[in-house]
């Protein structure tokens, strides 16, 4: 006979634990365990064996992909939706997933696909207004509203839909399952039961699903593992931008992203993200300087921007906006030691613009500039960009793919780029300035030994 069990699980990151706890040793979150109850059975032999097949024997189907149109998701995506996948989208209350979601929807469906939009947090009432507001209003999406997943699918399945949005995962619930909707239990066996129905009927599905404040998916990370793209939209602190990022995809490269403008129409796809990051770059001014980083398979330049004033306090603050912070404190103990800048004395904060988080170490040797720059107080030449990581003994690494990234500077109207010394440079209009270490970058940019020379050499 089955016999019940009870297990908590963490509704922040999906941690089990047996006995409840107060707070969650894996994610530190206060309250966030629930009681749910578990089944056990015991385990029966199968009845038959398991059908196998040479993986040559497989027919392919040239992994049809469903264009959306929309430029920057299908290049985020790998080229638009693969049948039979499913697609998590994630972000914070309010950053634009249903309007990403909707203008995807109308634009799929206007390609001939049918589409079906399940407004879990919304009425279809609510989602024709946001619609009229986007000029969507005649969208031939078909719109169910229901609680229950059971029924959505079998419609979807009914009506022969080629995409189903579901908006959220977070507001469905599965029959027969104890817990709340939106808790662990009712969100890992909606998600499972999703992915299995679109591998059964080959249906496109996408989801939308909130963060935490840490940034996660909310709900047992599970989830993520459950779906075959996971992608996280993001706002930046202009308030404008949207960005796009692919956290994982299995049917394209990971750590792409898109970049989107919110209007008063919806989101507009910035095709040329560059001169978005670039744009009111005042090349007076010190502390800037250009790099170019790589976001999945697109290379992009943005400016990152340093400033260096003196500090009343006892120990100086170290912001950086836009930049891990622990890579701010690696670059100004590189300077110190290696370059003989020190900015002990200063408040240094440091950003990037348009709000982009960088996470290529490339842009390690701008960002060191730019520091030298608001240390010294003196500008950049406007036509020099620096691309190269920076190592503790202020080296400076070559990057991969460098001819892509001096291509995207040159098209933008760079003269000059300080390069790692001996990596491959490809042809090109470009001057390259090759630098060894950072104290010889800083020296062929600003043509002398940086001022406030303190320890070592590099």
């Amino acid at each position: 006979m089955p016999k019940p069990r009870q297990r908590y699980v963490c509704s922040s990151c999906g941690w089990q634990t047996v006995a409840y706890v107060g707070r969650c040793p894996h994610c530190a979150q206060w309250h966030t365990l629930a009681e749910v109850a578990e089944t056990v059975t015991a385990k029966t032999p199968p009845t038959a064996a398991a059908e196998a097949v040479l993986l040559g024997d497989v027919p392919g189907d040239g992994e049809t992909r469903l264009v959306t149109g929309i430029g920057e998701l299908d290049q985020v995506l790998g080229g638009g939706l693969v049948a039979a996948s499913v697609v998590l989208v994630g972000g914070e209350p309010g950053v634009g997933k249903s309007t990403l979601v909707l203008q995807a929807a109308d634009a799929l469906a206007r390609r001939g696909w049918r589409v079906g939009y399940l407004c879990g947090e919304e009425s279809p009432r609510q989602v024709r207004m946001r619609a009229e507001r986007l000029g969507l209003s005649r969208s031939p999406v078909r719109l169910m509203a229901s609680t229950e997943l059971e029924p959505v699918l079998a419609r979807a399945e009914a009506d022969g839909l080629d995409v189903l949005i579901i908006d959220s995962i977070q507001t469905v619930a599965v029959q027969g399952v104890e817990g709340r909707t939106g808790g662990p239990a009712q969100l890992t066996e909606a998600a499972a039961a999703v992915v299995a129905w679109a591998k059964a009927t080959g249906t496109a599905v996408i989801l939308t699903g909130h963060v935490t404040k840490g940034g996660d998916i909310a709900g047992p990370r599970l989830l993520e593992h459950l779906v075959d793209v996971v992608l996280y939209f993001e706002g930046t602190d202009s308030g404008l931008v949207r960005v796009l990022r692919a956290a994982k995809n299995r049917f394209g490269a990971t750590d792409e992203i898109g970049v989107f403008e919110m209007t008063g129409t919806g989101l507009r796809s910035v095709e040329q993200p560059a001169h978005l990051f670039l744009a009111g770059r005042d090349p007076e001014a010190s502390g800037s300087a250009i790099a170019a980083v790589m976001e999945g398979t697109r290379p992009i330049a943005v400016e990152v921007q340093a400033l260096a004033v003196p500090s009343h306090l006892a120990v100086p603050r170290r912001i950086a906006v836009g930049i891990e912070g622990a890579r701010l404190h690696l670059l100004l103990a590189v300077l110190a030691r290696r370059a003989g800048v020190n900015a002990g004395t200063y408040d240094v904060v440091v950003s990037t613009s348009g709000g982009l988080r960088i996470r290529d170490s490339a842009a390690d040797l701008a960002l060191a500039l730019a520091i030298v720059s608001a240390v010294r107080d003196e500008p950049l030449p406007a036509d020099l960009a620096a691309v190269g990581e920076v190592a503790l003994s202020g080296a400076v690494r070559p990057v991969a793919q460098l001819g892509r990234r001096l291509a995207e500077l040159e098209r933008l109207g760079v003269r000059r780029c300080v390069v790692p010394a001996g990596a491959d440079h490809p042809p090109g209009a470009l001057e390259l300035l090759p630098a060894a270490t950072v104290r010889h970058a800083a020296r062929l940019v600003f043509g002398a030994t940086p001022a406030g020379t303190s320890g070592a050499g590099g």
